[in-house]
């Protein structure tokens, strides 16, 4: 599991809001000094806001400004994004390839590639939002006050 620390800006009956910093993820990449992506993280402080289920917990029990860890299991992440990656990239491959063999003109298969890269993308996008409060897909979080308990 990817553990994240964060702090409560939000309390919500069935949720908690949590802003963090993304920064776990590049202090254990080996490649850290020769990343841009750690660069510009170091330089903005880049924050997310994050929508993390309660699974039934108390939600008095939180207090906004607290600090508390959330947890993303490992197989989410890299689900998430080969479908992310591979969606768009996959579909441009296919349009491509059938405009070469239908038309055989470079113009329209390089149109067919660009439209194949954009309904990846919204299939990707429509994906998310279809499974935007999926309980299995949520963080979780990472405290003492309740077991944490996975579906599968």
């Amino acid at each position: 599991m990817i553990h994240e620390k964060g702090r409560i800006v939000a309390i919500e009956p069935e949720g908690l809001w949590v802003e963090t910093i993304q920064r776990s993820t590049c202090q254990s990449c080996s490649a850290e000094k020769g990343c841009g992506q750690s660069l510009m993280a170091k330089l903005s402080g880049h924050s997310s806001f994050i929508w993390v289920l309660l699974q039934g917990r108390d939600s008095s029990q939180y207090q906004v400004g607290e600090e508390i860890e959330i947890g993303v299991p490992e197989e989410i992440v890299v689900k998430g994004s080969l479908f992310a990656y591979m969606t768009p990239l996959l579909s441009m491959m296919l349009l491509c390839g059938l405009a070469h063999q239908q038309f055989a003109s470079e113009g329209l298969t390089i149109l067919s590639a660009f439209a194949g890269l954009g309904i990846g993308a919204l299939l990707v996008r429509w994906r998310s939002q279809s499974t935007r409060f999926d309980a299995r897909l949520q963080p979780v979080l990472v405290d003492d006050h309740q077991a944490v308990r996975f579906h599968s």
